[in-house]
C-alpha cells in the first residue's frame, strides 16, 4: 500500500463516527418545539401514526440520496442538479430556488426562535414577532453577513460546543420526564379527541406532518457524510442506525410528554416548549437549562446556515445555472451577492412576521413546504433512474431501489397534499419573481429562455402567485 493510499485511509471514518456525523446532521432546533407542535394537533395514538409515517418516508428519502450519491457521483452541484438532471434546466433551477428559499426560510425561524427563547428575560421579544425582537433579530442577520464577508468559517470547536449544547439537554429531558412520568396522564391524551374515529386519527395524523419535515431537514447531508466511511457496507448501516436513533430522540421528546401534562396545556405552553415542559417537572432551572441549549445551539448553526444559503446559490452560478455576478467572491473567498440576497430574503421574512397569527409556527410550516418540491424532484429522478435502467446495467439492485424510490415519491407527494394549497400558493409567489434569475442567467449563456413545456411550468407558476397575492389580500389565505 503506497503512501498516499494508507493516508486516504486514515482520513475516513469508523461506523461509530460516521452515525454521529450523520445524528448530528439531523438533530437541530425542532426537537425543541416538539411538545406544542404535537399537543396542539393530535394525542398518543395520533403521534405515534405520524412518526410511524415520517420515520419509513423519511429513511426511503435518506437512501434516495445515498443511492442518488453513490450512482450518480457526478451531480455533485447540490439537491438542485438531480432535478436539472432528470427534468430540464427550468425545473432544476426552480429546485434550487425552493431549496434556497427553504434555507432562508430556516433561518428566520431561527431568529424567531433565539428572541422567543430569550423572552422569559426580555418580555418585550413576545414570541419573537414584536417589533423589538424583529428589529434585533436584523441586526443579528447583517451582523453574521458581515462576519461572513469578514472570511469566518464555521469551526470545528464551534462543532464541538453546539452539538453538546443541543444533545445533553435534549438527554436530560428524556430521562427527567420519563421517570415523573404518570399513567394516567398518558392515558387521557391517548385518542387526542372526543370523536375516536379513524378519520379523527387521520386528520390529527396528517397536520403534524410539517412539523416532521422540518425536523428531519438536513436528512440529505447523510449522503455526504456517508461518503466518509472507511467500508462501502458502513454507509448503508450508519444511514439506518444514525436515522432510526434520532427517530427515536424526536418520538421520545413526543411521546415522554404526553405523560406529565394534559394536551390542552402542552398545546398552549409557550415555545421553545420542551422547556416548559420540563420546568412544569423540575421547576424553573429546567427552564433555563433548555434555554440555554436552545440558543446555544441554534446560534452555533445559524453560521452553518448562513452559508449554506449563500451556497445554494454561489454553486448553480458557477455553473452558470444562475447569474454570473452571484459566483462573485470578494478577497475573503465569501460570496458577497449570494450572501446578500439570502440575507435580504430573510429580512423580509422577518418583516413578513409582524402580519403573522404565529410567527414560529408559520415559519416552521413554510421552510419544511418549501423543501418538498426539492424533495419530490430528487425522489422522482431516482425513480426515473430505475425506469430507464440508466446506471442500472448489471440489474442486481433495481427491483430495491425503485421500490425505495417510489415509496419515498409517493411520500413527497403526500406531504404536499398534507402542506396544503396555502403553501403551495405562498410558494408560487417566491417562485414567480425568482424567473428573472432564470432568465438572465439565459441570456448570458445565449441559450432560449424556456423550452414549451417549461412555458407552460411558468405560466402555472405565475397564475398561482398570482392567485396567491390575491389570496394573501383577501384574506382568504393568513399567515
Amino acid at each position: 500500500m503506497t503512501t498516499t493510499e494508507t493516508s486516504a485511509k486514515d482520513q475516513k471514518v469508523s461506523l461509530p463516527t460516521l452515525t454521529a456525523m450523520v445524528v448530528g446532521s439531523m438533530i437541530g432546533s425542532g426537537v425543541f418545539l416538539l411538545p406544542r407542535r404535537f399537543g396542539t394537533e393530535t394525542g398518543v395514538l395520533g403521534a405515534i401514526i405520524a412518526w410511524t409515517i415520517a420515520g419509513t418516508g423519511m429513511l426511503m428519502l435518506a437512501f434516495v440520496f445515498q443511492r442518488l450519491a453513490m450512482r450518480k457521483p457526478d451531480l455533485d452541484a447540490g439537491i438542485f442538479a438531480y432535478a436539472k438532471a432528470g427534468f430540464g434546466d427550468y425545473v432544476g433551477f426552480n429546485s434550487a430556488i425552493g431549496y434556497w428559499a427553504s434555507a432562508c426560510a430556516g433561518n428566520t425561524s431561527y431568529w424567531v426562535l433565539i428572541t422567543a427563547t430569550i423572552s422569559a428575560v426580555v418580555p418585550a421579544f413576545g414570541a419573537g414577532d414584536t417589533v423589538l425582537a424583529v428589529v434585533v433579530s436584523l441586526i443579528g442577520v447583517w451582523l453574521f453577513v458581515y462576519l461572513v464577508m469578514r472570511g469566518v468559517k464555521d469551526a470545528a470547536v464551534i462543532n464541538y460546543i453546539v452539538t453538546i449544547a443541543k444533545v445533553v439537554p435534549i438527554l436530560m429531558f428524556i430521562v427527567i420526564v420519563a421517570i415523573a412520568f404518570e399513567a394516567d396522564v398518558f392515558a387521557d391524551n391517548f385518542w387526542g379527541a372526543e370523536s375516536y374515529s379513524f378519520a379523527s386519527l387521520w386528520d390529527q395524523a396528517t397536520g403534524t406532518m410539517l412539523i416532521t419535515v422540518f425536523v428531519f431537514l438536513g436528512i440529505e447531508g447523510a449522503s455526504v457524510y456517508s461518503r466518509m466511511a472507511r467500508k462501502r457496507e458502513d454507509v448503508g448501516r450508519a444511514t439506518v442506525v444514525g436515522f432510526l436513533s434520532v427517530l427515536c430522540v424526536f418520538a421520545l421528546v413526543t411521546l415522554v410528554s404526553y405523560g406529565v401534562m394534559p394536551q390542552d396545556e402542552l398545546a398552549g405552553v409557550d415555545q421553545p416548549s420542551m422547556a416548559s415542559v420540563l420546568e412544569a417537572v423540575v421547576g424553573p432551572w429546567g427552564s433555563v437549562l433548555i434555554r440555554v441549549g436552545v440558543i446555544v445551539s441554534v446560534l452555533g448553526a445559524y453560521l452553518a446556515w448562513t452559508l449554506m444559503a449563500a451556497e445554494v446559490l454561489f454553486i448553480p452560478a458557477k455553473s452558470k445555472d444562475m447569474p454570473k455576478f452571484l459566483a462573485r467572491t470578494n478577497r475573503h473567498d465569501a460570496p458577497v451577492p449570494a450572501l446578500v440576497m439570502a440575507a435580504g430574503l430573510v429580512s423580509l421574512l422577518l418583516v413578513a412576521l409582524l402580519f403573522a397569527a404565529d410567527a414560529l409556527d408559520f415559519m416552521l410550516d413554510l421552510t419544511a413546504a418549501l423543501s418538498l418540491i426539492p424533495y419530490l424532484l430528487a425522489a422522482a429522478y431516482a425513480l426515473k433512474l430505475t425506469a430507464t435502467r440508466e446506471t442500472y446495467g448489471d440489474g442486481k439492485s433495481l427491483v430495491g431501489d425503485m421500490v425505495i424510490a417510489a415509496v419515498a415519491t409517493v411520500y413527497t407527494l403526500f406531504l404536499i397534499y398534507a402542506a396544503g394549497m396555502d403553501k403551495l400558493l405562498l410558494s408560487c409567489i417566491l417562485y414567480a419573481p425568482a424567473a428573472a434569475l432564470y432568465f438572465k442567467a439565459r441570456r448570458e449563456r445565449d441559450l432560449r429562455v424556456f423550452t414549451k413545456a417549461e412555458a407552460v411550468l411558468f405560466g402555472v407558476i405565475v397564475l398561482g402567485a398570482v392567485v396567491g397575492v390575491v389570496s394573501l389580500a383577501t384574506g382568504a389565505i393568513e399567515i
